[in-house]
């Protein structure tokens, strides 16, 4: 039987109590979602934009679903202790796919922002969400968005309104947890409005020892002049396979910033998509993967300058060991009325073994004349010479290698606009590289 053949089967017995345990306007669009879902299945190795990753293979146990919303006995403000110094933040967290609804003092926000549950506030502010919910999210084309809108019934809402700016940033705060094997579909909306201005930190954690698989959808909507900030960072476990699809469309003289860190998982498949729809508008698109073992990263990216005037900047890095397999496909795409573009593309990879793998495939489509553009990527092995250099001034092999893939990845770091969080991820790096527990010391779930 196809892994696919269990899901139809699953919600065509169970659409009620999928439905039942959400809200109107996240339901509407399940049954095209379905429809959809059928039609196109998962994506294959077949398919050029899916080339290194066996969707389906990850899908094909039978894992455990929570329809009926129940809820797991878990309070994460007692739990999780962020140890970032001088960071703070307004904290809040989704439990697998349900947002937490414990109340804590640091969730702080200015009147008229609205961040919570997405199946409440979608109850609360229907029309605001029907106006973006699914919106960039094209079921009709990927099969995982058609999944993730078949099965998610909560996520997260976040929504900014014109001129508000949110100094202090707010953090997400994912957490896997079961005592079985364990899938999670959640939704993330996101809408800052015309000269808004907010950060927001979101990391994905995994309590328990376990086999997890999670797909997050977020569609993010940035107004004319707002500013937005988004860093993703995954700590999980080696039994943990995430599929994240973040869509972004930014208006007139935006400003976004997007940084991924994969510092510990299984697998994982990020696809971001970033339309620039007005004229002006500016995005920088970061990552950075350390793997080892058998750990997996793939990243799929995809800009639109639809727009003339429109500047996007984009630098993956990683560093593979052991076993570990990369991916990287980065496509930008140049429009005929997109005059003035400049775009720089950029991917950079290590292999510290001669098992690691890394496929990557810069892409650069123009179809303007008059634009600034370039592209570029490269796989190699540390450098012996520079390794040779150090060794000769007394420093032993295993911290001179340190030292270099330390200063390797530090240019994705040094993006970052939250000097305490660069500070703490620095410090992270470096206990990743060394082989130690690189979980934040105060968060008991890590330890």
């Amino acid at each position: 039987m196809r892994a696919e053949q269990q899901y139809i089967d699953l919600f065509s017995r169970y659409e009620a109590l999928v439905c039942r345990g959400s809200v109107d306007v996240l339901n509407v669009p399940r049954a095209k979602a379905f429809a959809d879902f059928e039609r196109l299945g998962f994506p294959t190795r077949k398919q050029e934009t899916y080339k290194y990753t066996d969707v389906g293979k990850y899908f094909a146990p039978d894992f455990g679903l929570n329809l009926n919303r129940l809820e797991f006995p878990v309070n994460p403000y007692e739990v999780f202790k962020c140890d970032v110094p001088n960071m703070s933040t307004s904290l809040y967290f989704v439990v697998n796919d349900s947002f937490d609804k414990h109340d804590h003092p640091s969730a702080q926000l200015p009147e008229g922002v609205l961040f919570g549950s997405l199946k409440d506030l979608a109850g609360q502010y229907p029309d605001l969400v029907k106006k973006y919910y699914g919106k960039l999210a094209d079921t009709s084309t990927d099969g995982l968005t058609a999944f993730n809108t078949m099965f998610a019934q909560d996520g997260v809402l976040m929504y900014v309104p014109k001129g508000v700016m949110i100094e202090r940033p707010i953090q997400l705060v994912n957490i896997l947890r079961a005592d079985v094997d364990t899938m999670a579909n959640r939704r993330l909306l996101i809408i800052v409005e015309e000269g808004a201005q907010v950060k927001l930190l979101v990391c994905d954690h995994a309590m328990d020892n376990v086999n997890f698989l999670s797909t997050q959808v977020t569609e993010v909507f940035v107004g004319e002049r707002a500013v937005f900030d988004l860093y993703e960072l995954e700590e999980t476990h080696n039994s943990t396979v995430r599929f994240n699809q973040l869509f972004v469309d930014q208006q007139a003289e935006s400003n976004v910033l997007l940084n991924g860190i994969t510092l510990h998982n299984g697998t994982t498949r990020n696809t971001t998509k970033v339309t620039l729809s007005g004229r002006g508008a500016e995005v920088s698109l970061c990552g950075m993967a350390i793997a080892d073992k058998n750990e997996q990263v793939d990243n799929h990216t995809f800009i639109d300058h639809k727009v003339p005037d429109c500047t996007s900047n984009e630098l993956f890095k990683y560093v593979l060991d052991d076993h570990a397999v990369g991916a990287f496909a980065g496509k930008v795409l140049v429009r005929p009325d997109a005059q003035h573009t400049s775009s720089q593309q950029t991917n950079r990879n290590i292999c510290a073994t001669r098992e690691a793998r890394m496929y990557t495939q810069p892409q650069l489509e123009i179809y303007a004349d008059d634009v600034k553009c370039s592209h570029g990527a490269t796989v190699g092995q540390l450098d012996e010479n520079a390794l040779f250099y150090m060794q000769q001034r007394g420093i032993p092999l295993k911290e001179a290698r340190l030292l270099l893939m330390f200063a390797f990845v530090n240019e994705v770091i040094d993006h970052i606009r939250m000097d305490a969080l660069k500070d703490r991820l620095h410090r992270l790096v470096e206990k990743r590289f060394r082989g130690e527990l690189n979980k934040c010391q105060g968060c008991t779930i890590c330890k």
